[in-house]
């Protein structure tokens, strides 16, 4: 399995260094569908000047990156393709930590299943989980994340993105190991980096109560409530932290405007992938805050339902909310399909509930196909208008929305199989069929 893994990360870097010295970055830097006003590096550049000579990033309009992310790209901008270097590191470096995730994951669900096994019908044997099958969890996370285009794509580009994604990673891979305190603060650094990560705060505090109360007879809501109140007091205290050392740097809180609210007012409108550009710039001025209250909420109003429904699978609810947040965000791109993309193969016990995979497929790689297509006829041949790019990105996001909620139907169908059996018949002998509510 080691040799496998080795060669896994051995091509994966090769590939991302050898296309490096090709004209595919330059490319890449300038797609929309790639990266965005947040991410790119052209606005890092940009950032970089400014500071070089003594004036803020933040006084114009054109950078929006967090100060400290500012400094560490500062200092390996000063080397000759030390930039390039840093993201392939950092790429490497993403591998690594979803290979881990993989192996604690694996892990994780033994244990579950241990927990749980009492409550599952008699005919489930086929559909328990073996520590031979999960091995390969680790084999498939590190295929997907190395040769998968998307991931691909925000290395190349150089996209920021790629920092949120390891902290998002890490918060993961802390959360698996038991280690509340690296788990709370990787989720301040994720939403310090672009906000929307702190949903997660929910389901880590749900996964360190069910894991400080494994016996279901042990709840209490005075626990839940002191599990919630520590977890999202060290969520606020690390962020705290990393704002004030921020304000140290740059002297004043003229970045938080910048930054934060720029994602949350949405001042610039070049299209993405996402649906925000083209509903605000169609926008009556007047109707433009309520509006932007609507869009902004859907990336957060999903939690609560989701702790609900998924109370006793928090790591499941956390990769929906990561899925969510790269639908309903203010500015997606392609590294937020790269994340949930990576971690999807996690979940391959239960591909085979469901029902739209193929469809799915094949609307992700004709928007990949159309998108660059449609630009070029839109903003370059001037044979296309802005109605044929949006199309196309509607297109991108129903794939989503269809990706996510066959993932939620197939989990929920699993779950029901696991405690009331696989062969369910009526009364009369006959095959009976389950709808989900």
């Amino acid at each position: 399995m080691s040799g496998k893994l080795f060669i896994c990360f051995l091509l994966g870097i090769g590939l991302r260094l050898s296309l490096f010295k090709t004209s595919l970055p330059s490319w890449l830097e300038s797609k929309n569908e790639v990266v965005t006003p947040l991410t790119s590096w052209e606005r890092v550049e940009e950032g970089l000047a400014l500071q070089e000579n003594l004036i803020s990033a933040y006084a114009g309009n054109n950078f929006h990156e967090s100060p400290l992310l500012l400094r560490i790209l500062g200092v390996f901008s000063r080397w000759p393709g030390g930039v390039n270097l840093l993201f392939v590191l950092v790429d490497a470096v993403v591998g690594f930590v979803l290979m881990k995730i993989a192996k604690e994951f694996g892990l994780y669900l033994l244990q579950k299943q241990k927990q749980e096994v009492k409550k599952y019908a008699t005919n489930v044997t086929k559909m328990l989980h073996r520590s031979k099958d999960l091995r390969w969890l680790q084999v498939y996370v590190v295929v997907m994340h190395f040769f998968n285009p998307y991931s691909i794509a925000t290395c190349l580009a150089k996209s920021t993105a790629l920092f949120s994604n390891l902290a998002v990673l890490l918060c993961f891979l802390f959360t698996l190991k038991g280690n509340e305190l690296l788990s709370t603060l990787f989720i301040a650094v994720a939403s310090y980096q672009c906000l929307y990560p702190f949903v997660l705060t929910a389901p880590v505090a749900i996964y360190f109560y069910r894991k400080a109360c494994p016996n279901t007879d042990n709840y209490s809501d005075m626990k839940a409530a002191g599990s919630y109140i520590r977890t999202s007091g060290l969520v606020i205290f690390w962020t705290c932290l990393l704002l004030g050392l921020s304000f140290l740097m740059e002297g004043s809180w003229n970045f938080l405007h910048s930054t934060y609210g720029f994602i949350l007012t949405v001042p610039d409108l070049t299209p993405n992938i996402g649906v925000f550009w083209y509903f605000f710039t169609e926008m009556f001025e007047h109707f433009r805050t309520f509006f932007l209250c609507v869009f902004q909420i859907n990336a957060v109003i999903f939690t609560v339902p989701l702790a609900i429904t998924l109370k006793d699978s928090p790591v499941f609810q956390m990769y929906i909310l990561v899925f969510l947040m790269g639908i309903f965000k203010s500015y997606p791109s392609y590294a937020d399909a790269a994340l949930y993309f990576s971690l999807l193969p996690l979940w391959r016990h239960i591909f085979q509930y469901m029902r739209n995979k193929f469809v799915v497929g094949c609307m992700y790689i004709c928007c990949s196909v159309f998108a660059p297509i449609l630009w070029h006829l839109w903003i370059y041949a001037g044979s296309a208008n802005a109605n044929f790019y949006f199309a196309i990105t509607l297109t991108y996001s129903t794939s989503e929305v269809f990706l996510v909620t066959d993932l939620l139907f197939a989990f929920l169908r699993r779950q029901f199989d696991l405690t009331n059996g696989v062969d369910k018949k009526l009364k009369n002998g006959e095959p009976a069929q389950i709808i989900l509510q």
